[in-house]
């Protein structure tokens, strides 16, 4: 009675859900509390780097998600009673996508808008997606299980696997809304006889935790009784052996040494330790063809999207089995496809989606150009290197730089500005140097160790290469991956790092080498990629140092996978692109295939400066975002400059302003990056008295009007009047270059031919207007004299 004497207009939200939606739900549809989650969160909110600081976006939420047993079913809804009936219905169907929610509704406390994910219609069908519902009127469990297991023709057995329970300890971690959905859909796929499975999951997400959940259900529900995962790395199936994979106890096991114990029913093994290069080595046909029911590869891009590749050997030969491809980087190319082997991906995540749900880190960039990178490097005639070999005369550029030529003070350089940035920072957040190759990173472990002796001499492990011919660095890996453990902080490697390996407290990784595959880049700045708030980590930083980054802006990069594998019989199976620079493999039983050291030249002596850096940032659109170029550019304007009489006396007394300009790029002011940041129509004086001075700056437009105002064309007829007036114009829409063209007696000339001045006579005939050549050069640089008159 009281209930009813409520206004319902006066009531909040919360008691709108409490007086009305819930009993709805719970009392009149029978939806029993177990199934009925309330204030279900779906993300953790985006981090968004801020210098120093690193806040957390909103959460998305829901207000109720309800379940039948692992599989959501509804998502619904509430607003307060000011709101119409399907005031909640757009919010609800974003979060029922999310889920993979059959049914959205909304409600007001009036009653339910109902929307129907499940309808298909076809062209020009008047169906009905969405209905209203009295409030007494919810559907119940048993009608919406029954409306999804028709629409999607389920049939008992598959339902019985989507009705196995996940594994869950107590106080054990419970799968994310898009773990269910990569979970569940496996599950549906392989329940009603879909055989070969690929899953698209960024760095960081939980692909093993998914893989072990499938698996679970799965042999749990009798679905699969004898299940395989392989993996192309020992730290890979360690890791899975010792933590997801730990439920499964004395029921699992690991192929070791080669040996074949059959009396298990989950076997954890590295491919290369089922093939061998010859075929009496491959100890995977000890099993019979028909052993397994489920065969999972994770990391697939490694090797089974390769048509002869030795993942593919086993795959086939265990081909009656069930597959399922698990990887964050597609391999699609003309030679190689994951597609064409396992199919269309049931299910994507990316790694965008993983940043804006506050899973996964968000990165800063940090683009470091090295002048002799920008302007590459040429030998003198008949020099000779530090091992007495003749250096060709060719001009060396970035792509050969610890590739065929090394230019020891580069090495240096990168160590000691990778240094900086650590003392700036944090000396000892855990920090990956990616090198061209193990030679690389070998010097680049010493010049790390020099330029960070401190530390080293307390504790040698402080830096280490951890490559795949390296024991001792190998052996390190589990401490550098830990976050408990302290050291190693820096490892520099080549390939053994740019997959799987999870090492979640990295903060810096560094790109010191070439990278031309998405596949590979994706992979390697995946290392940064997972979240550790206890550890303070919630960003990572990204050094490049080879333009790696530009990748950021492929529309290849994070996009949908697409299938374009068309490989003849006879064609190659790796494609240039695809192609390491140096090693193939370094994970421990790989054979790596170096190049020698001393097939490179050894250069001592170069001088190499920072030429330019910005540091980026990851926004809320998905973009990369200038965050500090500015400050830099001020630093090392007022390194030349000092103060702002000091740049105005040099700028006045020059005649060639681009002789200024270009000294100041050589200091790493690049004025193009700098206009994308301040506005494109201010002048470059204007850029560089407002970003290290402060002064406001004017537009071109302004300069020109002011120039209009001081009457300075008086002086000259009319013809002459008009060619100024024609330069004056050029200088607004091209900027102060035009009118150093104008005024160099080498370019005058070319200069003149063209529209508009064209339209005044022949060069020769405009000159005269003037007087003769030498007043004509007169007029004009007295004409950029007076574009800066003001500036004095």
């Amino acid at each position: 009675m009281e209930q009813q004497l409520v206004d319902k207009k006066d009531l909040t939200e919360q008691e709108i859900r409490t007086r009305y939606i819930t009993p709805a739900i719970r009392d009149d549809a029978g939806w029993p509390l177990g199934q009925i989650r309330e204030d279900v969160y779906l993300t953790d909110g985006q981090i968004h780097p801020r210098g120093k600081s690193a806040p957390r976006g909103k959460r998305k939420f829901a207000d109720y998600v309800l379940y039948h047993h692992n599989q959501p079913l509804a998502i619904v809804e509430a607003k307060d009673n000011n709101h119409p009936l399907g005031g909640g219905m757009q919010q609800a169907l974003e979060y029922a996508e999310m889920c993979d929610a059959p049914f959205a509704f909304s409600s007001n406390g009036d009653g339910f808008l109902e929307h129907d994910r499940l309808v298909i219609a076809a062209p020009g069908a008047r169906v009905v997606i969405e209905r209203g519902l009295p409030l007494n009127a919810f559907p119940s469990p048993d009608e919406l299980w029954m409306r999804y297991t028709q629409r999607k023709a389920l049939p008992p057995d598959v339902q019985a696997a989507l009705n196995q329970p996940y594994h869950y300890e107590f106080g054990g971690k419970t799968p994310r809304y898009y773990q269910e959905v990569a979970i569940n859909r496996a599950v549906e796929a392989i329940a009603g006889g879909q055989d070969r499975i690929l899953l698209v999951m960024a760095t960081g997400t939980g692909k093993t935790y998914v893989a072990f959940q499938i698996i679970w259900r799965l042999w749990k529900a009798g679905v699969k009784k004898r299940i395989l995962f392989l993996a192309d790395r020992n730290i890979l199936v360690d890791q899975a052996k010792t933590n997801d994979f730990k439920p499964f106890g004395g029921a699992m096991t690991k192929v070791v040494k080669r040996q074949i114990d059959k009396s298990y029913e989950i076997y954890l093994a590295l491919y290369q330790g089922l093939s061998g290069s010859e075929e009496w080595q491959d100890v995977y046909r000890q099993f019979s063809p028909g052993f397994f029911d489920l065969v999972v590869v994770d990391e697939c891009h490694r090797g089974s999207a390769a048509a002869d590749s030795a993942w593919r050997e086993v795959l086939e030969y265990f081909e009656s089995a069930t597959q399922i491809g698990m990887t964050a980087t597609p391999k699609e190319t003309e030679y190689v496809s994951n597609i064409d082997y396992f199919g269309e991906p049931i299910y994507t995540y990316s790694l965008k989606q993983g940043i804006e749900d506050g899973f996964l880190a968000p990165y800063k960039v940090i683009r470091v150009n090295l002048d002799i990178d920008v302007d590459g490097w040429q030998p003198e005639e008949g020099q000779l290197d530090q091992f007495g070999q003749v250096i060709p005369d060719q001009e060396y550029t970035a792509r050969d730089f610890d590739r065929t030529l090394v230019i020891e003070e580069r090495t240096r350089r990168v160590a000691h500005r990778v240094t900086e940035f650590l003392k700036a920072t944090d000396r000892f957040q855990k920090t990956i140097v990616f090198c061209r190759d193990i030679e690389h990173a070998e010097r680049m472990r010493q010049s790390l160790v020099n330029e960070n002796a401190d530390l080293v001499a307390r504790n040698r492990r402080y830096v280490m290469r951890i490559t795949g011919d390296s024991p001792e660095g190998v052996l390190e890996l589990d401490n550098f991956v830990d976050p408990a453990e302290r050291y190693p902080v820096i490892a520099t490697t080549s390939k053994l790092l740019t997959t799987g390996v999870d090492v979640q407290t990295c903060q810096l990784i560094v790109l010191d080498t070439v990278i031309n595959s998405m596949t590979e880049f994706k992979q390697t700045i995946g290392r940064g990629s997972r979240i550790k708030e206890e550890y303070g980590k919630l960003y990572f930083t990204i050094m490049d140092f080879r333009n790696v980054t530009r990748h950021f802006y492929d529309p290849q990069f994070d996009g949908d996978p697409v299938q374009v594998y068309e490989a003849d019989e006879d064609d190659p199976i790796t494609p240039p692109d695809e192609m390491a620079d140096e090693t193939e493999g370094e994970g421990p039983g790989d054979e790596p295939k170096k190049r020698r050291s001393r097939d490179k030249l050894y250069v001592n002596g170069v001088e190499v400066h920072v030429l330019a850096e910005r540091v980026q940032y990851y926004d809320v659109h998905g973009k990369l975002v200038t965050e500090s170029f500015t400050a830099f550019s001020r630093e090392n304007i007022r390194r030349t400059y000092a103060t702002l009489e000091d740049f105005l006396t040099k700028w006045n007394e020059a005649d060639r302003k681009s002789i200024i300009l270009l000294e100041l790029l050589r200091q790493g002011v690049l004025l193009d990056k700098l206009q994308e940041e301040v506005g494109q129509e201010f002048d470059p004086f204007d850029l560089i008295c407002h970003v290290a001075y402060d002064r406001p700056p004017l537009t071109r437009s302004e300069r020109a009007r002011q120039v209009k105002q001081q009457a300075y064309f008086d002086q000259y007829e009319e013809k002459a009047r008009q060619v100024l007036e024609a330069m004056l114009d050029k200088y607004t829409n091209e900027g102060i270059e035009a009118l150093e063209r104008a005024a160099d007696e080498r370019k005058m000339t070319t200069f003149l031919q063209v529209l508009p001045f064209s339209q005044f006579g022949r060069p020769i005939e405009i000159v005269r207007a003037f007087g003769g050549k030498r007043p004509y050069l007169k007029a004009v640089r007295g004409l950029g004299r007076q574009i800066y008159a003001m500036a004095a």
